[in-house]
């Protein structure tokens, strides 16, 4: 049993404080998930020739100065580095592949949460709440974003095994529910040269879609294929640059409740995490159909 919540803030005003509006959304998922929480937020993109990563290092005494000294000297371009704890935006027109490579040779110990010109990732194990005043979630300003509380079932209790899980770039999913099959697809990704993190079944979803719209499909082709080859029950919840979707198995045996408003859109598990929002008693409010895919735009 896991948490999921969303929210697309439409009214440009409110944007600033899409942190302030998600916390108790993210925090009312507690029963739901207290092992873990994460948080992905699309904020305005950078330039377009730089990307973001955002970083966790696995103790809070990391050295981000020194990281960042050793980037600069390395490389021509200067990174800029924004700190939250143990949890940086590194910003870079260096090449992503080169970016990568360097990291993962001179700070092993360093895991890259996401990569992309507006997705920030924030997750950690522990309370909902605490995971949140530890990174300061609520001063989070953005377009959209999503989030989730993870109660473990199947799989280590980890920062890597938290949600959101992500690949590509700006690419997001959590997920809500088990899947059968998560080895088999797999190796069909591996065949494919895609490399996994952890053995978490929610990254051989989010694998598996990135890899089929990398191929070419569309969101909702890539879904399609999905009702095909996922096997088990689910509540999914993905983010991309200027969207949000949300898609249920055909069984709907997962919770989930939308809030459409002229201001927002808000998803979650329960509704209950959607009760303090502005003015909600004028939403529609409604529970997402099985096997149906629901898409907001920014």
């Amino acid at each position: 049993m896991c948490g999921i919540v969303g929210l697309l803030v439409k009214n440009q005003s409110m944007r600033a404080n899409i942190g302030q509006l998600m916390m108790p959304m993210l925090i009312g998922m507690t029963e739901r998930g207290p092992d873990s929480a994460g948080m992905a937020v699309f904020t305005s993109p950078v330039d377009a020739n730089a990307l973001k990563y955002s970083l966790y290092a696995p103790t809070a005494d990391f050295s981000w100065k020194a990281l960042e000294r050793d980037f600069n000297s390395e490389h021509s371009d200067q990174v800029t580095l924004a700190v939250k704890g143990n949890h940086a935006i590194l910003t870079s027109a260096v090449d992503t592949v080169k970016v990568k490579s360097w990291i993962k040779q001179a700070y092993p110990q360093i895991h890259i949460l996401s990569v992309g010109q507006s997705i920030d990732v924030y997750k950690d194990t522990g309370l909902p709440a605490d995971v949140a005043a530890r990174y300061d979630l609520p001063a989070l300003s953005g377009t959209h974003l999503v989030g989730h509380t993870r109660m473990a079932t199947e799989s280590a209790i980890t920062p890597a095994h938290a949600h959101p899980f992500t690949a590509g770039t700006d690419w997001c999913l959590v997920h809500n529910g088990s899947l059968s099959n998560p080895n088999s697809l797999r190796r069909k990704l591996q065949h494919e040269g895609i490399n996994f993190e952890t053995d978490n079944d929610t990254e051989a979803a989010c694998r598996f879609l990135e890899w089929r719209m990398r191929e070419g499909d569309d969101l909702k082709t890539a879904l399609e294929h999905g009702f095909d080859e996922l096997d088990g029950f689910y509540t999914l919840l993905m983010g991309t640059k200027d969207q949000l979707a949300l898609v249920r198995d055909p069984f709907a045996c997962k919770p989930a409740v939308v809030a459409e408003h002229d201001d927002y859109v808000a998803i979650a598990s329960e509704f209950r995490s959607l009760a303090h929002l502005p003015d909600v008693k004028n939403a529609h409010v409604f529970e997402p159909s099985p096997k149906e895919m629901y898409v907001w735009k920014v």
